[in-house]
C-alpha cells in the first residue's frame, strides 16, 4: 500500500489539469498582448523618429537646393586664377577665294565684344593661307593692353576642320594669327566650297588694360572707414561694405556672410575677373550710373556670374532704352544672359524689319505691273491715233 500511494503522489486529477490550462492560457494571452502593446509602442516611437529624422532630411535637402542655386557660381566666380568668361566667335564666309592676289588683305564686317572692334582677316602669303584676328579698342588710353587666346578655324566640304591655336597681346591696332595656316593648293582642293572659305575664330580674353572709363566712385584706401572687407582683383584693392553686397546678391551673401572661410577674412581674393569691369559693377551696386554701351557687357557679365538681379534687370533697361548696339548685338547679349524682354523686343523688331523689307518687295512687283499695264494702255492709244490719222487721211485723199 505505501508503494502503491507514492505512486500516485505523481498523478493529477483531469479537473487540476484543466485549471492549469486556462491558467496557462490567460497568462500567454496577457503576455500577448503585453507584447503587442509593447510593439505597438515601439513602433510609434519608431515612427516618430523615422519622421523626425525625414523631416531633418527634407530640411537638409531645402538647404542643399537652395545652396545649389549659388555654389557653382561661387566656384565659378572664384576658381582658378587667369580662368575667363569673356568669350565670343568671330565667323565669315570669304567670297572668291581662288582669286585672292598675293599679300591682299581681305576683311570681315567688325563685330564689336567688350568694349572693343574685332574682325578676321584672310591672305595669301607665300602660297599659304594666312588667317588674322584684328583688334580694335572703343576709347582706349595711351597705354592699353588686351591679352587673348585665339582658336582658328577653317571648314571644308564635310564641315571638318583644321584648327590652330595662338596666344598674344594685343597693345595696338593691329592682327595677329597664323601666316602659314594651311598651303594655298591644299585650301583650294580640300576647303573652297564654290569658291568661298568659311572662317571661325574663337577669342578668350585673358586680361585687359587700360580700357576703362573714367570712374565715378572710389572704392580705394579712402573708403576704409566706411568698409569691412578688401576684395582683391588682380592687386587691385577695394575697400565695400558685406552687407550692400550681400544684399544684392546671393554670392557675395554666401561668400562674405556664410559657412565658406573667407566670411572670416579681412581680404578675399577674386580670381577670373578684370578689375575695371569689377569696380564698374560695383559702382552699379551702389547705385551709379555706371552702364553705357562701352561697359555694359562687362557688366552684365558680374550680374550674372555674382547672381545680382537688380544689377542685371539695369542692364536690360539700357538696352532696351539707351543702347546704340546693333540689334543682332542686343539678341546676341539677351540670350547669353537670358534677358528675357530685351528678347522679345528684339525677335520683334526683327520681324517688323522683316515684314517691312517683304512689304517693300511686293510693293515693288505692284509698282512693277502697274507701269507694264499703263505702258500698254499709252501704246494702245498711240495705235489707235496713228489709225484714226491714217483713216481720215485717206478719206481726204478719196475725196480729192
Amino acid at each position: 500500500m505505501a508503494v502503491s500511494e507514492e505512486c500516485n503522489l505523481g498523478i493529477r486529477t483531469e479537473p487540476d489539469l484543466s485549471l492549469d490550462i486556462q491558467r496557462m492560457r490567460s497568462e500567454l494571452i496577457e503576455t500577448t498582448k503585453e507584447m503587442k502593446k509593447n510593439q505597438k509602442e515601439m513602433l510609434q516611437r519608431l515612427e516618430s523618429k523615422f519622421e523626425n529624422n525625414k523631416n531633418s532630411l527634407d530640411e537638409i535637402s531645402d538647404r542643399l537646393q537652395s545652396f545649389g542655386a549659388f555654389i557653382p557660381k561661387i566656384i565659378k566666380s572664384n576658381g582658378n586664377p587667369g580662368k575667363s568668361e569673356k568669350k565670343f566667335k568671330l565667323k565669315h564666309v570669304f567670297k572668291n577665294v581662288n582669286e585672292f592676289k598675293e599679300n591682299e588683305q581681305n576683311f570681315s564686317e567688325k563685330e564689336e565684344h567688350f568694349n572693343a572692334n574685332w574682325c578676321i582677316m584672310t591672305a595669301r602669303f607665300d602660297d599659304h593661307l594666312g588667317l588674322y584676328v584684328f583688334c580694335e579698342p572703343n576709347d582706349p588710353s595711351d597705354k592699353w593692353s588686351i591679352r587673348t587666346k585665339s582658336e582658328y578655324k577653317v571648314f571644308d566640304k564635310n564641315q571638318d576642320v583644321v584648327i590652330r591655336t595662338s596666344e598674344y597681346c594685343y597693345q595696338e591696332n593691329q592682327g595677329w594669327g597664323c601666316p602659314r595656316f594651311q598651303e594655298w593648293e591644299d585650301m583650294k582642293e580640300w576647303f573652297l566650297v564654290d569658291g568661298n572659305l568659311t572662317v571661325e575664330a574663337t577669342v578668350t580674353i585673358i586680361e585687359t588694360t587700360g580700357l576703362g572709363k573714367e570712374k565715378i566712385r572710389k572704392f580705394d584706401e579712402s573708403q576704409k572707414n566706411i568698409s569691412d572687407v578688401i576684395l582683391v582683383v588682380k592687386d587691385i584693392k577695394f575697400y565695400v561694405s558685406k552687407m550692400l553686397l550681400a544684399a544684392q546678391s546671393t554670392v557675395f551673401k554666401a561668400l562674405l556672410l556664410g559657412n565658406f572661410k573667407e566670411s572670416n577674412q579681412s581680404e578675399v581674393t577674386l580670381h577670373g575677373i578684370d578689375p575695371d569691369d569689377f569696380h564698374n559693377f560695383l559702382e552699379v551696386l551702389y547705385g551709379e550710373p555706371a552702364i553705357d554701351d562701352n561697359t555694359v557687357e562687362g557688366v552684365a557679365l558680374l550680374a550674372d556670374m555674382y547672381d545680382a538681379p537688380n544689377v542685371i534687370r539695369k542692364c536690360e533697361e539700357f538696352l532696351l532704352e539707351k543702347s546704340k548696339k546693333a540689334l543682332e548685338k542686343k539678341l546676341e547679349i539677351a540670350s547669353r544672359y537670358q534677358l528675357k524682354k530685351l528678347e522679345e523686343n528684339c525677335i520683334s523688331e526683327i520681324k517688323a524689319i522683316e515684314n517691312v523689307r517683304s512689304g517693300v518687295s511686293t510693293d515693288n512687283d505692284h509698282q512693277s505691273k502697274f507701269d507694264f499695264c499703263e505702258m500698254l494702255i499709252y501704246v494702245v492709244f498711240i495705235l489707235d491715233l496713228c489709225l484714226w490719222s491714217f483713216f481720215i487721211f485717206w478719206l481726204l485723199t478719196q475725196n480729192s
